[in-house]
């Protein structure tokens, strides 16, 4: 016949008597069952620590606010960048990074890397020249003026030649008619670099008509709540979820 354990009336299989009885002889504590409330709590704070510490050392959220990378990214893309892909192994050409701009670090700009330390680099009627070769055009990416403005007027469409120096990166925009870049302020030092770009987790169109913060933003807050509950649906780009770099 089976045997049922634990069973007994009073009986307690966390701590059976023969346990309580030992804990008096001895002094010992009995350890007593968490309560699931208690679990539950446990469960959230480290949760939430787990999360602190992914955001703080291994991946950040970005906002794309402009078209200088269309159409890889448009403005309203949000998208996740890896800190740690370059702590191991060094930025190449092809990565979409997130820097801090060399002469405004308060800004952070994402381009792609096109051109790597040693490398010559030249512009010429915005066609890319990476050591004497013509560089393969990005996916996605375009121009979108069919003027070619001088050297002399603009670095814009024709640039360089330039040997990228030790430690340093040249990058560029995709959308090569719109983009502040290493046209314009020279190559980017790798101590810039935040991240390489992993994939857009939510888009949406940028709407100009949406409310805007200002003080004393109380009033702000609920209109620009109840305006983006109202336009949730409208306004995202669910295709664009999940596109990688």
């Amino acid at each position: 016949m089976d045997q049922q354990l634990g069973t007994q009336t009073g009986y307690d299989p966390v701590n059976p008597p023969e346990w309580s009885a030992f804990a008096e002889r001895t002094g010992r504590k009995i350890k007593k069952e968490k309560s699931i409330l208690r679990e539950y709590i446990e469960t959230i704070l480290i949760a939430l620590l787990a999360a602190v510490l992914l955001r703080l050392f291994v991946v950040s959220a970005y906002h794309v606010s402009s078209g200088s990378m269309e159409d890889t990214l448009l403005a309203g893309d949000y998208i996740f960048v890896n800190k740690l892909a370059y702590e191991y192994s060094p930025p190449k050409i092809g990565d979409v990074i997130v820097f801090s701009n060399p002469y405004d670090p308060g800004k952070d700009y994402i381009k792609r890397i096109v051109a790597v330390s040693g490398q010559m680099v030249e512009v010429v009627d915005k066609v890319l020249v990476v050591d004497g070769q013509v560089s393969p055009i990005p996916e996605g990416s375009k121009n979108i003026d069919s003027r070619i403005i001088p050297a002399e007027l603009s670095p814009r469409d024709n640039f360089g030649p330039i040997t990228v120096p030790d430690g340093q990166y040249f990058v560029m925009g995709d959308n090569r008619d719109d983009s502040q870049d290493s046209r314009f302020w020279g190559g980017l030092d790798k101590s810039n670099i935040k991240g390489k770009a992993l994939f857009i987790y939510y888009s949406h169109v940028p709407d100009p008509q949406a409310p805007q913060w200002k003080p004393p933003y109380v009033l702000e807050f609920f209109q620009i709540l109840f305006h983006n509950i109202g336009t949730f649906f409208s306004r995202s780009r669910f295709e664009r979820i999940g596109q990688s770099f």
